[in-house]
């Protein structure tokens, strides 16, 4: 195994946290190595809504987001199980992508500001030890001075490091499973849709080129319920709320077979171990009824950097380092996350949701009380 490749920082993860804090690493002068164990562009299980709080900090990456003519999303429409709903104004709103086109164009950017992407590779393991970390690919060894993992929801280094989340006996936080669907539908084009049913939620709002993503989270429970069969699980279940049985029936699917992903959790995970920097979903997911997370992962970058860069400056310590973006990534996320599972544990219960949804409908300003409390500010 070829060990004489040495960084600056390792990123293990692709997507938006990855790409984005290769970037900014990059233009400041670093060497970075950036692993992802596929191949841009794929599709990924992901709600496709991006609060407008990451706008700016988009464009300054390089994305032409102005030019791309995206569907600005104005308003939410909130359904509970028996298909009493809410709609209202989002205050700071949000704009539509898919993952296909934002991260291969983020990963061009990448490219281009010089930073190795090595597509179609795995890491396996990262290893700290003398003040530096060797991190394992199937054929080469690594070294890096900093490394991070930006590597999603849950993945293999999850696993094979034990971390505390996937120890957990099976509960309503942390074995879910998520489905996607691109369509073609007629909904308003300013419109998100988070639908209700037992035991999850479905959003769907419109990304580019006409399209709409539907992406849904359930328990694993409901899928074994029906067979483990998909299709069977949607009728009975998800159609039992009347706005998503409209849906699927009138949508057009334009994915052969859905996108999913299992065993996903919301319980809290650690922003530092043994050395190395969580950003993005590995360092704490919030539910996506709260329809945030794409902006939490980009405004994580931005704040790991700011501490990577003062350390690799020698203005810090490592300690420092680790410290100071566990400080900032709670104070600035903590209150976020801890909003999103008490209100997903609301909408966990069919019944309780019904309520929830009745109750709020005479109180407006409650309702945009708790959409802020899950969102941001421009950063």
């Amino acid at each position: 195994m070829n060990s004489s490749v040495s960084y600056d920082i390792a990123i293990a993860g692709g997507g938006l946290a990855g790409l984005a804090l290769s970037i900014q690493m990059a233009r400041a002068g670093y060497a970075v190595v950036l692993f992802e164990k596929d191949r841009y562009p794929f599709h990924k299980v992901c709600g496709e809504y991006i609060s407008l709080e990451s706008w700016n900090f988009l464009e300054e990456l390089g994305l032409p987001l102005s030019d791309w003519g995206l569907p600005v999303i104005k308003r939410v429409l909130v359904s509970a199980p028996n298909g009493e709903s809410i709609e209202h104004e989002l205050p700071l709103g949000g704009f539509g992508i898919s993952r296909y086109k934002i991260d291969a164009a983020l990963a061009a950017i990448a490219r281009d500001c010089g930073v190795v992407v090595m597509e179609e590779t795995r890491v396996t393991d990262i290893v700290f030890q003398r003040s530096a970390f060797r991190i394992h690919t199937a054929d080469a060894i690594y070294q890096a001075r900093v490394a991070c993992v930006t590597a999603g929801k849950r993945s293999n280094l999850d696993i094979k490091w034990k971390r505390p989340f996937t120890r957990k006996r099976s509960d309503k936080l942390n074995n879910y499973i998520g489905v996607k669907y691109h369509l073609q539908t007629n909904l308003p084009a300013d419109l998100i849709g988070l639908h209700n049913f037992r035991d999850g939620y479905c959003g769907i709002s419109r990304i580019e080129d006409g399209r709409y993503c539907l992406c849904y989270m359930t328990t694993a429970a409901n899928l074994q319920a029906n067979g483990n069969s998909i299709p069977e699980m949607e009728k009975n279940i998800l159609w039992q709320n009347p706005y998503l049985s409209d849906i699927f029936s009138s949508g057009v699917k334009l994915f052969e077979a859905p996108l999913t992903i299992s065993q996903i959790s919301f319980e809290r995970r650690a922003r530092v171990e043994h050395h190395i920097l969580f950003v993005g979903d590995c360092a704490g997911m919030i539910p996506p009824l709260s329809g945030n997370g794409m902006s939490m992962a980009l405004h994580g970058s931005k704040m790991a950097f700011r501490s990577i860069d003062a350390f690799l400056k020698g203005q810090i310590a490592r300690h420092e380092m680790e410290q100071e973006y566990e400080d900032q990534w709670s104070h600035q996320f903590g209150r976020r996350l801890w909003v999103g599972r008490q209100l997903q544990r609301w909408f966990g219960s069919e019944k309780r949701t019904n309520l929830l949804i009745h109750s709020l409908k005479p109180f407006p300003k409650l309702v945009s009380f708790l959409i802020r409390q899950t969102h941001g500010q421009p950063f």
